[in-house]
């Protein structure tokens, strides 16, 4: 079982930039992948970063690739989100999550367990 809880959303503007942090507790959080995703007012909810159990394999959607980096410590059980070149169309809820065991994490589905979400807001 593995509990997550995001910090560091807020509101800013164009060309900012924002590091969402994600809080796990849980023995399974150093053997889980995880994941960012994100939801905008009246969007469904899509996953757009992910990062293997170890931290040597990521991968990005075509919106955030090249302005967000996602990383994670096992020693400290936090998995980040540096999100840079912020534009209005980054507004949403964003939600960290981590994956079923052995299962593909490109998948939206294999995710389990979810925080709660921070909100991040960019003004024009």
């Amino acid at each position: 079982q593995v509990q997550l809880l995001e910090s560091g959303g807020g509101l800013v503007q164009t060309g900012d930039s924002l590091n969402l942090s994600c809080s796990a507790s849980g023995r399974a959080f150093s053997s889980s992948a995880m994941g960012w995703f994100r939801q905008a007012p009246g969007k469904e909810r899509r996953l757009i970063a992910d990062i293997n159990w170890s931290g040597t394999e990521t991968h990005y959607s075509n919106a955030v690739k090249g302005r967000f980096t996602i990383a994670r410590d096992n020693v400290k059980n936090t998995v980040s989100l540096q999100m840079n070149s912020l534009r209005p169309e980054d507004t949403a809820v964003y939600y960290c999550a981590a994956a079923r065991p052995f299962s593909d994490r490109s998948v939206a589905s294999n995710y389990e367990h979810w925080g709660p979400g921070t909100q991040v807001t960019v003004s024009s």
